[in-house]
């Protein structure tokens, strides 16, 4: 069975995120970047279905400028197989992902996608829902654990209750959550090897689809910073800020 794995470019998890000073975006020249870390556990879970002869072939797909090869080299010391970039310097929005991905896992014919949840810029958590709508295949968002059986695939999901697990037949599409794994460093050998890796990179008009912005920012602030609190001499003096104050009751 052939895997493909979506991988985005982010700013790295350890940076302090700034504000640009007009308030169009958030500040990223000069800023360490890396791959989003729930992507990270989607390429290591790849990695092991292969480990464990479930999978035959692990392709790894990004989105985004040219920076992105870097990205998907990361994958390829990992573990992966190959890779494709859809090479752009729009910014794209889930929907467009979700339907370029339709347009590559069309023409690779994977037996199942794996993606994380969500990217820790964006924090949509839509691209893996709308992509497996957009195919018709079978669901398991936020997997906890990932197991192959019968022919097909046990799916452990965090909910809010606690655990719920699902069986898939495949093709499907899963979305990782934190818990599922520990993925692995690469080792010097690997990044040697994964630059002669093949990676093709194709652009959005190669594939068909419109990434026309269809949501518009209007301007990005950042948060308020946190107030030092107060000690309150009793409950009744408590109730009367957080009712008159806080207007929380």
């Amino acid at each position: 069975m052939k895997v493909l794995v979506a991988v985005k470019r982010v700013i790295d998890y350890n940076v302090k995120v700034r504000v640009k000073a007009d308030g169009t975006g958030v500040e990223t020249a000069n800023v360490k970047m890396s791959m989003n870390p729930f992507d990270e556990i989607a390429v290591e879970e790849a990695i092991r279905l292969k480990e464990a002869g479930v999978a035959s072939e692990i392709v790894v797909v990004s989105m985004g400028v040219q920076q992105c090869q870097e990205t998907i080299r990361t994958a390829l010391a990992m573990g992966a197989d190959r890779g494709i970039l859809v090479q752009t310097d729009q910014v794209l929005e889930p929907l467009a992902i979700a339907k370029m991905l339709k347009v590559i896992v069309e023409r690779e014919q994977p037996g199942l996608v794996i993606l994380g949840k969500q990217a820790i810029d964006g924090d949509h958590s839509q691209t893996g829902q709308m992509l497996a709508a957009l195919l018709g295949w079978a669901q398991g968002t936020f997997a906890y654990k990932l197991e192959p059986k019968d022919g097909g695939l046990e799916v452990t999901r965090e909910i809010d209750g606690g655990l719920e697990t699902v069986r898939l037949r495949t093709p499907a599409v899963i979305t990782t959550d934190l818990r599922l794994n520990e993925p692995r460093f690469a080792s010097l050998p690997n990044i040697m090897k994964a630059k002669k890796k093949p990676l093709d990179v194709v652009g959005p008009d190669d594939l068909g689809v419109d990434i026309a912005a269809r949501v518009k920012v209007l301007k990005v602030v950042e948060p308020p910073k946190r107030q030092g609190g107060v000690k309150v001499a009793d409950v009744a003096a408590l109730v009367e800020k957080l009712k008159n104050e806080a207007k929380v009751i």
